[in-house]
């Protein structure tokens, strides 16, 4: 990740604890069952933002090293998992995390893998992991108003009007997106490599969507007066289609092994 991504994701740390979602329990069986995680596992999260996929791997008791680059996001994560005393988050990226060699049982990302560079990344968790050992990259994709298209359709007028012609419209995460990211680990020597979807809705207020827009790293890095006006153009759209707003997720998770 940059520095000021990295920077304003950071201020944006309470707000990204609020009112982004977690993930499927389904998601974490999944990946217990390909790589269980016990008392005795050494595990390190990428990216944990505000930790809101880190709990159900801690809940293993396993000794688990987060690495974040955003001082207060860490912080944060600090005092939100102060009860587990085998906890603890590095102030770093990813690629200068210092780490031995075969000493990790398994590398998890959720939804922050994108920001690395993808040979610098598996290469290093490669080299991380114990023969045997697993990375796990979940990630989720959302799509506004899949039901509704007047909404949708308004909606993306406004896009395109404050993002250019760059802008292309959301569309639905497939099982064929899923295999081919999946696919990747193979280039950089993961075996038994493994893919999963999930889906589930979510219906917010027009208020509480914006507040999930502002954690954004696209719509943080508008200047302020423009992004205001676009968060305002956005919740007047929904409030002229009832208030309410439901998105579509689709969540995918790869799985691959160290030989």
């Amino acid at each position: 990740m940059s520095k000021a991504y990295g920077e304003i994701f950071d201020r944006a740390a309470q707000t990204y604890e609020a009112i982004r979602p977690g993930y499927p329990d389904a998601l974490y069986q999944d990946i217990f069952r390909y790589r269980p995680v016990n008392a005795t596992s050494r595990v390190v999260e990428v990216g944990i933002g505000p930790g809101q996929a880190t709990l159900p791997v801690l809940e293993t008791g396993c000794t688990l090293t987060a690495v974040e680059c955003g001082a207060h996001l860490a912080d944060a994560c600090r005092e939100k998992f102060c009860a587990y005393p085998r906890f603890s988050v590095v102030v770093s990226k990813f690629e200068d995390f210092l780490c031995a060699d075969d000493t990790v049982d398994l590398v998890f990302s959720a939804t922050a893998f994108h920001w690395i560079d993808e040979e610098i990344g598996y290469s290093k968790i490669l080299r991380m992991l114990k023969r045997g050992g697993a990375f796990a990259r979940f990630a989720n994709h959302p799509v506004p108003a899949k039901d509704d298209p007047q909404l949708f359709e308004a909606l993306q007028h406004i896009y395109k009007a404050y993002r250019s012609d760059a802008y292309t419209p959301p569309v639905e995460y497939s099982a064929e997106d899923a295999k081919r990211c999946a696919g990747l680990a193979e280039r950089y020597g993961f075996c038994d490599v493994a893919y999963q979807i999930y889906s589930r809705t979510r219906t917010r207020t027009s208020a509480d969507y914006v507040a999930l827009l502002s954690t954004y790293s696209d719509n943080l890095a508008m200047k302020e007066d423009v992004r205001r006006c676009f968060f305002a153009e956005i919740q007047a759209a929904i409030d002229a289609h009832g208030g309410m707003i439901t998105i579509f997720d689709t969540i995918d998770l790869q799985l691959a092994r160290k030989p």
